[in-house]
């Protein structure tokens, strides 16, 4: 695999989940959320592509259990247009079916209640998209599904 980072997105209308992978793509971790706010969003995402400059980008595509497009696959689009403005680096749409429920599941083993853990649901979740983005990107040399504008 191609040595840097990757950045891992989990999209929504209030917290939007970050997650980084280590340089060598082995490992993603969750870091803090960012809040989905017009006035801060091209800021907080800057400031994160200079801080981790990665050399691509993964955002949770949120599709129905058919594969289907959901009307949630809007706002993970518009979202990939916001960073696409915001730099050059690859975007690939990662199919994000179960993420939620995979990432309430592994904090519920942390020994987290559903209480505790809605702060660091997101992340989790953005860190279960990026594994997946690495994983084909092991099986592929890239993730699946590049977002084109």
């Amino acid at each position: 695999m191609k040595p840097g980072r990757r950045i891992g997105f989990d999209f929504g209308d209030v917290r939007i989940g970050v997650a980084v992978s280590d340089r060598s793509g082995l490992l993603s971790t969750p870091l803090d959320f960012i809040t989905n706010s017009p006035e801060t969003l091209e800021r907080e995402i800057s400031k994160l592509l200079t801080e981790y400059d990665p050399i691509y980008i993964a955002i949770g595509h949120p599709l129905h259990l058919s594969g289907s497009e959901s009307a949630k696959s809007v706002g993970s689009r518009n979202f990939a247009l916001l960073i696409a403005a915001l730099t050059q680096v690859p975007i690939f749409l990662v199919d994000e079916r179960m993420t939620t429920i995979s990432a309430t599941k592994t904090l519920r083993e942390a020994g987290h209640n559903s209480k505790s853990a809605r702060s660091e649901i997101d992340s989790v979740a953005a860190a279960a998209i990026l594994d997946s983005a690495l994983n084909q990107e092991r099986l592929q040399g890239e993730p699946m599904n590049r977002f084109v504008e």
